[in-house]
């Protein structure tokens, strides 16, 4: 963030044996910059917690609709069920309803990270999806620099990226474990092959931290 100092001038006039000072109007301060708010949550696994502060000034639309199945207790009993490897010590791991109907609410509206400020750095969490505008409950979690997924204006094609909105701020060391687990060496759906974890990790709970 830019910071505007303003600058006082000193003029000094000579009379003889008398001076004169002046100086210029001080210039306004600047408004107080308002902190965002975040909220906290944590994803229980059988593996351990992990706790994720949630960007709620900054991507209203995405936390409002992770807390919504939060609150309605839909991510209970779901998996960590992908670990995509990109290089070392880099990837994701993702998990989250796998279009189950009965733990689904309507799609979110997309918010890019243009828009957002936000990026799919080392311990953000995104939304997972297919088209812009169709993510539910499947979210990922970043290990590593994966900005290549945040919204590439000019690009060809689908250039808006994965939403992020929060990052990990605990159990970072059980994220970076789970992308190391083993994996399904076939199966999965298109363009996963190879990165279904075998066994999943179940999420027991998901809760907002008191």
């Amino acid at each position: 963030m830019l910071r505007r100092f303003a600058t006082l001038a000193l003029i000094w006039s000579c009379f003889g044996v008398a001076a004169a000072q002046t100086t210029t109007p001080a210039a306004p301060a600047p408004a107080p910059t308002v902190a965002p708010v975040t909220v906290n949550v944590v994803l229980t696994t059988s593996e351990g917690p992990i706790t994720i502060a949630l960007e709620k000034t900054r991507a209203p639309k995405t936390t409002a609709n992770f807390l919504r199945y939060v609150d309605a207790k839909r991510l209970d009993g779901v998996v960590i069920y992908r670990a995509m490897k990109l290089g070392e010590g880099t990837g994701l791991i993702q998990g989250g309803a796998q279009n189950d109907p009965k733990r689904l609410f309507p799609p979110v509206a997309h918010e890019p990270t243009t828009q957002t400020g936000l990026s799919n750095t080392d311990g953000a969490i995104s939304m997972a999806r297919g088209a812009p505008g169709t993510a539910t409950a499947d979210f990922f979690i970043v290990v590593g620099d994966v900005s290549s997924l945040d919204a590439q204006p000019g690009q060809p094609g689908d250039n808006l990226g994965y939403a992020a909105f929060g990052h990990v701020i605990a159990g970072m060391d059980l994220v970076r474990r789970i992308l190391q687990a083993p994996t399904a060496p076939t199966g999965g759906p298109p363009g996963m092959e190879g990165q279904m974890l075998a066994p999943p990790i179940k999420i027991l709970t998901v809760r907002r931290a008191p």
